[in-house]
């Protein structure tokens, strides 16, 4: 039987697609993919004569229209969502509709949006001995509400990094909820369009953040990166790499041979 392949098309630059995610683009009939996050220049692979298709415009049941017609019809097709879709792609509740059909479907992950941030701002978001978690949440705005002990000011007791999806005009509540718990001084980034040709980088704290996104006049497609990773002061050189350090493949005898 022919299969749903749903594909993380990565960040946005055509080039951090996985090999295997353009090969199977380049293999199947009928592509749907969410133009509002994913460049044509990712789909423009597809074989010769393939239907291609934007979502971005489609509710659930038209895009499962689509799908149902080119299975019904003996063809792959490659569902192509921005990022990794493991991570806000709304794939679930089209799996649950491809299950109750018994239609096969796979999941081919893709680089999400805050390891290309990360690139972007040259920083690892989990330093030693200043964080070693990376929480990666959204707030409530228009969308589905968060569910009962994931607001903001619960996960920010933690002190981890944190990498807002979808909030970017939901700002000031971001500022207003985690400014007496990381410091008005807390590094802050938004990062715009990560890895487009227009990608955009704004850094501050969260005293002076908003007024660089308003002055930017950013309302959609970035995230928000908070925490003190972002301009340590001072970290700890990682374990793994001390010559003290014993570990599988450096056991204690070569270290105490140096």
């Amino acid at each position: 039987m022919s299969t749903v392949h749903f594909i993380g098309a990565g960040p946005g630059a055509p080039d951090l697609i996985t090999l295997r995610g353009q090969r199977l683009i380049e293999a199947c009939p009928v592509c749907l993919y969410a133009g509002s996050l994913v460049p044509a220049e990712v789909v423009a692979s597809a074989p010769p004569g393939a239907r291609v298709i934007d979502t971005a415009s489609m509710t659930l049941d038209e895009i499962m229209a689509e799908i149902e017609a080119a299975i019904a019809a003996g063809k792959d097709v490659a569902r192509v969502h921005s990022g990794d879709p493991s991570l806000y792609g709304a794939i679930g509740e089209q799996i649950r509709r491809l299950e109750a059909n018994a239609i096969p479907y796979t999941i081919c992950p893709g680089v999400p949006a805050y390891a290309a941030s990360a690139a972007a701002l040259g920083t690892e978001l989990t330093l030693p001995g200043v964080s070693q978690t990376v929480i990666l949440t959204r707030t409530t705005m228009q969308s589905t509400a968060m569910p009962g002990r994931e607001d903001l000011e619960t996960l920010a007791q933690s002190g981890a990094t944190l990498a807002l999806h979808l909030s970017i005009r939901n700002l000031a509540h971001v500022v207003r909820t985690l400014s007496p718990i990381y410091g008005a001084d807390c590094p802050v980034a938004v990062v715009v369009r990560a890895s487009w040709p227009d990608e955009e980088v704004l850094q501050g704290t969260l005293s002076t953040i908003q007024p660089l996104v308003k002055q930017a006049k950013v309302t959609r497609t970035a995230l928000i990166l908070v925490g003190r990773v972002l301009d340590p002061s001072g970290f700890d050189d990682s374990s793994l790499y001390h010559e003290d350090h014993v570990h599988i493949f450096r056991n204690a005898k070569t270290v105490r041979q140096r």
